[in-house]
C-alpha cells in the first residue's frame, strides 16, 4: 500500500512568486525547487517549518486557514487560546479585554491550551523512566517530529509518544462540554495557531488525535480582536468569565526551556530548526554529543514566541509571557477540577502512536539501482562547477545532480554549462 502523505498548510501562490530562490536556498529540508520560474515544493520532503514563508520578500509562500465563519456552524464555540497569544498584547491589554473581545466575535467559551500541561508533564516522565533509547525527544513541536521522520529516521523511536498539550487539552475539554449534557455535534473547539506546522499536524491526523473542529492562523485573530479593542470605548468594562488561571509552570510551557527545566538528568533545550538539524547531525555522525537525557527541540527561534503566524517581536512576546507568568505558583487547576470523569478520560487517551519513519527518499528502485543512481550523481558532480549558487532552480550542485538522475532536472540547468555550451557551439560555427 503506498505510504500516506504528509498534510500541509504551506501554499505558494504562482501568481505572486518571482522565483526569486529566497525560499529554496533557505528550507532546510530541500524541498523547494524553482521550475518554470516559479517555486515548487516537494510535498514529501516538507516539515511545514514556515522559513520560506518568512523569507519570501513578495509574501507568495502563505498559509492557508479555515473561514472564521466556520465558527459559527456550532452552538457552542470554543477558543482554545495559547498563551503565545496573550504574548502579541502588551501589559496595559488585560486578559479580561482579551477574552471580552474573543467572546465578542462570536465564541461562547474561551479554553487557555497549556490547561493540562502539567498532566502531560507526569506523562512524560513516566515513559521517560522506562525508555529505552535515550535522550528521549519531545513531541511539542510537529515541525520537527516531521523532519526526524524524514531526515533522521533512526531517531523516531527516541520521540516520546505523549500528546502534546494543544491536543491533550482539546480531548480534556470536549469531555467536560459532553459531560455538561452538549451534544458532540454541537461542540466546535477552534485553535489559534502560532505556527503552520500545528495546522498540519492538527488536520493530517499524523499520531495527534483530537477533538479540534478548525483551526484559526493567529494573526488573522490577532487582527481581529484588536479590532474589537481599538473600536471600544476606553471607559468600556467587559463583563465575562475567565478561562482558568495557569500556572508559571503552564505559561512558560512553551517558551524556549519551558520543558527541559522539569526533567531530571542532562536536558537541552535547542530552538531553530536549523540549529536543531546541526544538533542531530553531531548527534548521529560524532561523539561530540553523550549522556544527553532529553531534548526539547522546537523549530522556531524563541519557540512559539516566534511561530511564523505571530505579530509581535519574539523577544517582546517572550518577555510579556514572563512578566504576565510571574507570582503564579501554586497547583494546577486540572486536579482540582469538578469533572474527574474529564480528567480521568484525558489520562487513558493521553499517548499518541508510535511516531513511525517516513524517510527522504532520494531515490526509488532496488538497492542496485538505487547504487547505480548514486555513481550516476558522483560521476555528474565531476562535471558540475559545484559552487551552489542555485541559479539551475535547485539549492545546490549536488541536489541538482540528484534531479537530473531522477528525471527533474537537465545538466543545461546549470547557467554555466548552458553557457560553456554555447561557447562551443558558437566556436564550432566559426569554424
Amino acid at each position: 500500500m503506498e505510504e500516506e502523505k504528509f498534510y500541509h498548510a504551506i501554499e505558494v501562490d504562482h501568481d505572486r512568486c518571482l522565483g526569486c530562490t529566497r525560499c529554496m536556498t533557505k528550507c532546510p529540508t530541500k524541498a523547494i525547487r524553482i521550475r518554470d520560474g516559479k517555486a515548487q515544493i516537494r510535498r514529501d520532503w516538507c516539515v511545514d517549518c514556515g522559513e520560506c514563508l518568512k523569507t519570501c520578500p513578495t509574501l507568495a509562500v502563505y498559509v492557508e486557514e479555515d473561514d472564521f465563519r466556520k465558527i459559527f456552524d456550532y452552538p457552542c464555540r470554543v477558543a482554545l487560546l495559547p498563551t503565545v497569544f496573550t504574548g502579541q498584547f502588551s501589559k496595559y491589554t488585560t486578559e479580561q479585554e482579551i477574552v471580552g473581545a474573543i467572546r465578542e466575535l462570536g465564541f461562547t467559551h474561551v479554553f487557555p491550551v497549556e490547561y493540562s500541561t502539567d498532566m502531560v508533564c507526569r506523562e512524560m516522565l513516566r515513559r521517560m523512566e522506562s525508555a529505552e533509547e535515550k535522550p528521549v525527544i519531545s513531541s511539542f513541536c510537529p515541525a520537527i517530529v516531521r523532519l526526524i521522520q524524514i531526515r533522521f529516521p533512526m531517531l523516531v523511536d527516541n520521540i516520546l509518544p505523549v500528546k502534546p498539550p494543544v491536543n491533550a487539552s482539546a480531548t480534556y475539554y470536549h469531555r467536560v462540554l459532553e459531560n455538561r449534557g452538549i451534544p458532540v455535534e454541537d461542540i466546535g473547539i477552534f485553535y489559534i495557531s502560532p505556527c503552520a506546522a500545528k495546522i498540519a499536524a492538527l488536520k493530517g491526523e499524523e499520531g495527534y488525535t483530537s477533538a479540534i473542529r478548525g483551526v484559526i492562523n493567529l494573526d488573522t485573530f490577532y487582527n481581529k480582536v484588536y479590532h474589537v479593542l481599538k473600536n471600544r470605548p476606553k471607559d468600556h468594562v467587559p463583563d465575562c468569565e475567565l478561562p482558568p488561571s495557569l500556572t508559571k509552570k503552564e505559561m512558560r510551557w512553551s517558551q524556549t526551556g519551558g520543558e527541559s527545566k522539569h526533567f531530571p538528568g542532562r536536558s537541552l533545550a535547542i530552538d531553530g530548526i536549523h540549529n536543531v538539524i546541526d544538533f542531530l547531525e553531531r548527534m548521529e555522525t560524532t561523539d561530540e554529543v553523550r549522556n544527553v537525557d532529553f531534548l526539547e527541540l522546537r523549530a522556531c527561534n524563541k519557540s512559539c514566541a516566534g511561530g511564523v503566524l505571530t505579530v509581535a517581536n519574539r523577544f517582546l512576546t517572550a518577555e510579556r509571557m514572563m512578566k504576565r507568568s510571574q507570582n503564579r505558583d501554586k497547583i494546577p487547576m486540572i486536579y482540582a477540577a469538578e469533572d474527574m470523569d474529564a480528567l480521568a478520560w484525558l489520562k487513558q487517551h493521553i499517548a499518541m502512536p508510535p511516531v513511525q519513519p517516513k524517510t527522504k527518499l532520494i531515490y526509488k528502485g532496488t538497492r542496485e539501482e538505487v547504487l547505480e543512481k548514486m555513481e550516476q550523481v558522483r560521476n555528474l558532480m565531476r562535471s558540475l562547477p559545484g559552487i551552489d549558487c542555485g541559479a539551475c532552480g535547485s539549492p545546490n550542485c549536488r541536489t541538482l545532480a540528484e534531479d537530473i538522475v531522477r528525471n527533474e532536472a537537465r545538466i543545461n540547468d546549470c547557467i554555466l554549462i548552458r553557457n560553456t555550451n554555447k561557447e562551443k557551439e558558437y566556436e564550432h560555427e566559426g569554424k
